[in-house]
């Protein structure tokens, strides 16, 4: 009756510890700080510019152009600096894998053992047999219990770990994305540039050999003709710095297409094409949408939710580690006997260990963990204000080039008649050539800012969607790997599931939903291990 007393009493306790073991969490639940956002943007009356928070999807789009959407989806494909961030989702849920393991049996070795004993004679105590074989094999368990929550925090930052691994993706997604754009516009507009330097020097070559003609009909002085040389050879100077610029900015688009270095006629056609149109309107939402939108503010949040639960993590070093210990083996002296019932041993029960003299060590930990939460509370409050600030900025530059691109398309329109009706009257002889030569530079300044400033437009609202965080909404929960990236993966090591989209998506929807959602006296959830 007593055994049985001891043994139900040891069963009750064992089950009290376990239930136990998922009733406490210590330190801090994650609760996001305060971000501190503005209620609206700064007005500026620009009627391009709209309050909507829809998703802003693939922007490049908006621009009409298909080559530049057909070099957006290239670069996402086989971009290496894209691929390496994919590449680090794929590690954060390994270890995520890692952290949720730690909630299981710890310590499950399979032991087996062979020696061959020969004892010393000169003992005090002599053994019956001086040498003998010993055989063992067996299956030794160790695991501690959740008590404290500490593995349970432990998948709480690795949940927040693989989200800001994911939102790490999205930001090098939305920087790629603006540098394509940005290169390709680059080219369209040194393009520009380059035609409207080649029809300017074409202009000035006509105008050359009328001022030469009138020279040597007595007309006019050699000064004419001298002048207008001039105004040509600069004009023609500038066309090899336009050619190279094309060219450079050919190379970095290879590079980030991911592909050596390519002639601009391969990477975006053999005829030069306008400089991509801006759309009429685009949705900046309201400062609050940034949290959401912004990869780089997600990011940084999901670093301070991940650093809060290291915080309990290290609390739970405070208190006492509660485990169960377990071991059965067979043994014999003889491989004959091995499987006698004899030579079965076991042994089981739980353990209890307390850093009680642990010097500061522990509390002194607790307190490193809480300042770097603090720290990243700072990092989280700046990025949310530099991701304002950097709104406002594209919001103001982008304004700027448009109201700069109106005047000046004006101003060319005006210069263009100047010219034309400067260069009958020279040919009449109502002008010197003095009047032809002011009108003509005026028109190369004013053609070549106004395709720099078109250009400009263009590239200001490239800079306006990457602020506003756009660029990742199209390719939400696809593989983060392309398929040469998982074949090159998979070749060298079992991946399992993990390579699959759906695991993937699986994967992050389940650290989304994870121990840091679950509020309430339980805390408990359901894992299972990533075999």
């Amino acid at each position: 009756m007593d055994d049985v007393r001891r043994t139900g009493t040891r069963t009750i306790t064992f089950v009290a510890i376990f239930f136990a073991s998922g009733c406490t969490m210590v330190g801090p639940d994650y609760q996001r700080p305060p971000a501190p956002l503005a209620s609206d943007w700064i007005p500026r009356n620009a009627e391009r510019i709209g309050p909507s928070s829809d998703p802003i999807g693939p922007w490049w789009e908006s621009f009409g152009d298909p080559v530049l959407t057909n070099l957006i989806v290239e670069a996402y494909r086989q971009n290496p600096s894209l691929q390496a961030a994919g590449v680090r989702v794929l590690e954060a849920q390994a270890r995520r894998g890692i952290a949720i393991g730690t909630l299981f049996p710890q310590v499950q070795n399979a032991v087996a053992a062979y020696s061959r004993n020969v004892a010393s004679e000169n003992v005090v105590t002599v053994l019956p047999e001086r040498s003998f074989n010993d055989f063992l094999a067996g299956f030794d368990v160790a695991w501690e219990l959740d008590f404290w929550g500490k593995f349970r925090r432990g998948i709480e930052s690795a949940d927040a770990q693989l989200l800001a691994a994911v939102a790490n993706y999205d930001d090098v997604l939305v920087s790629l994305l603006a540098e394509v754009a940005a290169n390709y516009i680059g080219i369209r507009t040194a393009q520009q540039e380059l035609d409207v330097a080649r029809r300017n020097a074409d202009l000035q070559r006509s105008s050359f050999d009328i001022a030469s003609r009138r020279a040597k009909a007595g007309a006019v002085t050699d000064v004419d003709p001298a002048q207008a040389a001039t105004l040509l050879y600069a004009t023609e100077a500038q066309i090899p710095v336009f050619e190279s610029q094309i060219d450079e900015q050919a190379s970095t688009l290879s590079a980030l297409l991911g592909i050596p270095p390519r002639q601009v006629t391969e990477l975006v056609g053999d005829a030069p094409a306008p400089i991509p149109t801006p759309p009429a309107g685009v949705a900046i939402g309201i400062p609050a949408d940034l949290l959401r939108r912004r990869p780089d503010v997600r990011r940084s949040e999901r670093l301070l939710a991940a650093q809060s639960a290291q915080i309990g993590i290290a609390k739970a070093d405070l208190f006492p580690h509660l485990s169960l210990v377990g071991s059965i083996n067979l043994e014999a002296k003889d491989a004959d006997k091995f499987f006698e019932g004899r030579s079965f041993e076991a042994f089981g029960g739980p353990t209890f260990s307390w850093a009680i003299l642990n010097y500061g060590r522990i509390t002194n930990n607790v307190r490193v963990q809480d300042a770097e939460y603090q720290a990243l509370v700072n990092d989280y409050t700046n990025t949310v204000l530099r991701a304002q600030a950097d709104v406002e900025g594209a919001l103001a530059t982008h304004r700027g080039a448009l109201l700069r691109t109106l005047s000046l398309r004006d101003s060319v329109a005006a210069a263009e008649k100047v010219v034309d009706l400067v260069g009958r009257q020279y040919t009449e002889g109502a002008v010197d050539f003095t009047t032809v030569l002011l009108a003509q530079q005026f028109l190369v300044q004013q053609q070549d800012l106004l395709a720099a400033s078109q250009g400009q437009e263009a590239l200001t609202m490239v800079t306006l969607y990457k602020s506003l965080g756009g660029g990742w909404e199209p390719w939400m929960n696809r593989s983060v790997i392309s398929d040469e990236t998982a074949s090159q993966m998979s070749a060298r090591t079992r991946w399992g599931d993990l390579l699959a989209e759906d695991e993937q998506r699986n994967i992050a929807q389940a650290a989304s939903t994870g121990t840091e959602h679950d509020r309430g006296w339980w805390r408990w959830r359901w894992w299972r291990p990533q075999w």
